[in-house]
């Protein structure tokens, strides 16, 4: 099938609509025929006046006209055209910018018309109508495609765009081996476009997008695996300085985090370069388990880059691993954007000749004068806040250096089977032992006093607090609790206990500042902005309260609540609700409530907003799906990956003659890129 050939051969596809089709993705006959209609119109049956109903209120039945008048309306004068449908049922015809009909629609004329109806007064009227002189050309008796619409275009033109296309381009040749189509019971690739565009019924329109949507991802799948080294791991061991930090700790790693820490350290000892994600939730240990494997590369003789998204969250890092890994030798350097002058030079040098182990830092660390005289590890921490040319800036400052992403935000298995085929992936789902679930409470407005309650008994044992706030300051919204208001509230509602407020406007330095007296106790809560969602670990926090909740996603809200909890000690997490919930953020909040399960909780926002934010860069251009939808299509993801194994495993390099279709699918594909 050739694929260049251009829309504009189509009849009726001039300059103008072809621009306009451009926009929607459309440049050539293959994208028309690929272009996944809306919806359908199901006009199959004739329906008249008296069969609409509420929720189905669609006419296309035969009319007889039998006059003409006008009334006044925004646009001027209207023309309004009076009818009866074969049942004697008066139907007004309202048409808005289509004066022109007078001269058509003649007295006593018969018409097949299509359009939703509404009830006005006793009479049924219509103002977005097809109109036509014969059945056929009104489509009843026929399923017809919605499409997306731009311009000029009208679904008649789109129609009949797809109507040539279909056929100038057959037969449209098939893109799997046969065995599949049988065993996937799949249909053949001429029968599926066109029964996607125009079925007999609504079953076949179903059984049309299965297969092209399984079609999609199942090559998406097989492309990503095909360049996916073969694995070539190795039993591995730790190291003298990974035993040593092991053994300094007051508490076991998880299960989790010694799997993990085995799984990454068996990639880096092979021949083939390491790209692996290590996902967890919140409070799960990664960061552990990357300072295990960041002492492995360095027992190796390699430099170790760790970068965070903010500084903030990167010096936090950097203390850390001063504390966990200074004591065992590790030279470790923190570099930012703010890191100038005669000590960015020292720090850079440092890297250079090697006298440095490991360098924590934000996007600097991608700066051109950035050099490494052995980079051999990358830790990308938050790995979806990044873009994929950032990622691979630092990366090229190796030579094919091992890549750990690291992510707090779980992603659905049907969602990571597809978004990181190229990844192998870690999973932490064990929390360290002894700790407790938090409870969760929906605030309204009226139970607002008992949580203030409930928080000022937490004062009392000696235990801290976060209070947060959707925004800084009032922005005219009078209606929405900010930062800097209810810091004075709270001074007055807590007049004993020290209290700070944190928010992005304040300097790093001085944020460190806070945030370390608070992890000395030196505070007893703060009052913030979602600045605290990531990194923050105060053992003593027992108490969040999140305002405006439902103006939060369910990642964030996850994030946040993961800031008590990371302890021994029972915490708690108040979310308090406004008046007037969408059913959208009730789903939200609903979910919150019921389950401490990052993964559950990703799965459930999955099927509330799609997989939308939950990808990045390099995710996005992954997602350009014209079929499948990784939200309702969870199997047939699972499904496509398993038989691009089976691929894999059977005729890596699809020799086999059964696969000469596949080999040429893979062509396009690298072509395409």
């Amino acid at each position: 099938m050739d694929d260049r050939r251009r829309i504009t051969e189509a009849p009726g596809i001039g300059k103008k609509s072809s621009e306009d089709l451009h926009t929607l993705g459309v440049s050539t006959l293959q994208d028309m025929i690929s272009l996944r209609p809306r919806a359908y119109d199901d006009r199959r049956e004739e329906r008249r006046a008296r069969d609409a109903s509420i929720d189905d209120s669609s006419i296309s039945c035969r009319i007889t006209i039998l006059g003409h008048s006008e009334f006044s309306s925004k646009g001027g004068r209207t023309l309004k055209v009076t009818s009866i449908d074969d049942d004697g049922t008066r139907i007004e015809l309202l048409c808005f910018n289509r004066y022109f009909l007078k001269t058509q629609l003649k007295i006593s004329s018969q018409w097949y018309i299509y359009g939703k109806v509404m009830k006005n007064r006793g009479v049924y009227q219509i103002s977005s109508f097809e109109i036509k002189r014969t059945k056929e050309e009104a489509g009843i008796g026929r399923i017809l495609p919605v499409y997306p619409l731009s311009g000029s275009l009208t679904e008649k033109i789109m129609r009949n765009a797809v109507s040539y296309s279909l056929r100038a381009l057959s037969p449209i040749p098939d893109e799997l081996p046969q065995s599949m189509y049988d065993r996937e019971n799949l249909l053949h690739h001429e029968k599926a476009y066109n029964l996607i565009h125009f079925p007999g019924t609504m079953e076949e329109a179903r059984n049309a997008l299965s297969t092209l949507a399984f079609t999609e991802l199942f090559l998406m799948e097989l492309s990503v695996l095909r360049e996916k080294q073969d694995g070539g791991r190795r039993k591995s061991s730790p190291t003298e300085n990974e035993k040593k930090l092991m053994d300094s700790l007051p508490f076991s790693l998880t299960e989790d985090q010694l799997k993990a820490a085995e799984e990454i350290r068996e990639d880096m000892d092979s021949p083939f370069q390491m790209n692996r994600l290590l996902q967890g939730d919140v409070g799960s240990g990664k960061t552990l388990v990357a300072w295990l494997t960041a002492l492995h590369a360095i027992g190796k003789g390699r430099q170790v880059a760790f970068m965070a998204p903010t500084e903030l969250l990167a010096r936090q890092h950097a203390d850390g691993a001063a504390e966990l890994l200074s004591p065992l030798g590790v030279r470790i350097a923190f570099i930012t954007g703010s890191v100038k002058g005669e000590r960015r030079r020292l720090l850079l040098n440092s890297l250079k000749e090697g006298s440095t182990d490991l360098v924590i830092g934000t996007h600097a660390l991608f700066s051109e004068d950035v050099t490494f005289r052995n980079l051999g590890f990358v830790i990308i921490d938050e790995q979806h806040r990044f873009g994929v040319q950032q990622r691979e800036a630092l990366t090229r400052k190796g030579n094919k250096a091992d890549i750990l992403s690291m992510t707090a935000t779980p992603i659905p298995r049907s969602l990571a089977l597809t978004l990181f085929a190229d990844y192998s992936v870690s999973v932490l789902r064990a929390m360290p032992k002894g700790r407790i679930p938090i409870k969760t409470y929906l605030v309204s407005e009226s139970k607002r006093d008992e949580m203030y309650k409930s928080v000022g008994v937490e004062f009392q044992r000696g235990h801290q607090a976060y209070f947060v706030y959707p925004r800084i300051d009032d922005e005219g919204e009078g209606d929405l609790r900010d930062v800097t208001t209810m810091y004075e509230f709270l001074r007055r509602k807590y007049p004993d206990v020290p209290s700070k407020l944190i928010h992005s406007r304040l300097p790093d330095d001085e944020k460190m500042k806070i945030l370390h007296d608070f992890r000395e106790k030196k505070l007893g809560y703060l009052v913030a902005t979602s600045v605290i969602e990531v990194g923050i670990d105060v053992p003593d926090a027992t108490c969040i309260v999140i305002e405006h909740a439902e103006r939060f996603g369910l990642a964030a809200l996850h994030q946040l609540r993961g800031r008590v909890g990371r302890s021994s000690l029972p915490s708690y997490c108040f979310l308090v609700y406004g008046p007037g919930l969408t059913e959208e953020a009730k789903a939200r909040l609903r979910v919150m409530k019921e389950t401490n399960d990052g993964f559950r909780i990703a799965e459930k926002d999955l099927e509330i907003r799609g997989p939308g934010e939950m990808t990045g860069d390099k995710q996005s251009g992954f997602l350009h799906l014209k079929f499948a939808n990784l939200t309702s299509d969870i199997a047939l993801v699972e499904r496509a990956r398993e038989e691009a194994e089976r691929i894999i495993r059977e005729d890596r390099g699809l020799l086999k003659a059964e696969n000469a279709v596949l080999r040429e699918a893979m062509a396009m594909m690298q072509k395409d890129r």
